[in-house]
């Protein structure tokens, strides 16, 4: 198993040399959670996000905006996870459209919140259409937003959908 790890590992490296930003990316993660025989570093793994930022992941983005809104490998910096998010958002991640709902949530402004949560449920994010449930349930949003929410949210399962993805899902529960 070990030499699997190695492998793997190796593999990775190469991919990181030639800075393709998912290798990079994915590779800060290994540091952030401890994986692949690397030590937690959260340090290294800040530096590794940004570059793959800056190679344009979105992914890397978002974990940069965790990093900094957790304060992990960096000083908590609510500001600056916040600009992050809004990065990613803007090219489509649908988990940083969704703590920018969460943000602006905190600070009260329940219309901006659930705009934030309309786009990432369009994209088909199950925690938005939950969330805006929550909210239509206590007021800070209206049915009609909701009904929207859950609509957009079906049209974008329904978009999802394949063939292949039946197999793999089929495949992968079989495995468990």
């Amino acid at each position: 198993m070990a030499g699997n790890v190695a492998d793997a590992l190796a593999r990775i490296q190469t991919r990181v040399l030639k800075k393709d930003p998912d290798a990079i990316n994915f590779l800060g993660q290994k540091y952030y959670h401890g994986g692949l025989g690397l030590q937690k570093d959260m340090r290294k793994a800040v530096e590794l996000f940004t570059e793959a930022a800056e190679l344009g992941s979105t992914e890397a983005l978002f974990d940069l905006g965790n990093a900094y809104r957790e304060g992990d490998g960096v000083q908590q910096d609510k500001a600056k996870a916040v600009e992050f998010f809004a990065k990613a958002a803007m090219q489509g991640h649908a988990e940083s459209r969704f703590n920018l709902g969460w943000f602006e949530g905190k600070k009260g402004n329940h219309d901006r919140a659930v705009r934030h949560w309309l786009i990432s449920a369009k994209m088909g994010d199950e925690r938005s259409l939950e969330t805006i449930k929550e909210a239509f349930k206590a007021g800070a949003a209206t049915k009609e937003q909701y009904a929207e929410a859950l609509k957009r949210y079906q049209d974008a399962v329904e978009e999802m959908k394949s063939h292949d993805r039946d197999e793999a899902k089929a495949f992968t529960d079989s495995r468990k």
